[in-house]
């Protein structure tokens, strides 16, 4: 039987070390966000229980919700069949998206070609992040 560090390392990781993590509710299912780990944060998240990225922009390794307090409890996490994408199943804590909704897909294409917003905000993101 091989290591839970071996089993992380194992994954397919792009050029850059990053594996795409698409985070859903577990009881809803609903896609909530889509972001980025490298090996670190995967193991971070399975350590914790709590959700742990790689930022791009930022180049720096973040924990959901150190900021807004709008954290990710995991309950599962899976791999697809080509070991290149992961989806983890979480209780959200407050919004998960940045913009201040409960999920970052809050807008739907409409059919004359425009971007619908089909969310309320739940908080406000000035006021988390003083902006």
């Amino acid at each position: 039987m091989t290591s839970l560090e071996e089993q992380i390392k194992g994954l397919k990781y792009d050029a850059d070390g990053l594996i795409p993590a698409i985070v859903q509710d577990a009881q809803t299912k609903r896609v909530l966000m889509m972001a980025y780990m490298n090996a670190e944060a995967l193991l971070a998240t399975v350590r914790t229980g709590k959700t742990n990225f790689w930022s791009r922009s930022r180049g720096k390794f973040w924990v959901k919700g150190e900021s807004s307090g709008h954290t990710q409890d995991v309950h599962s996490i899976r791999i697809d069949c080509d070991k290149d994408t992961l989806l983890v199943e979480v209780t959200q804590h407050g919004g998960a998206c940045h913009a201040g909704y409960y999920s970052c897909f809050y807008r739907k294409l409409t059919e004359i070609g425009q971007w619908e917003t089909t969310d309320e905000p739940v908080f406000d993101p000035e006021k988390i992040y003083k902006r």
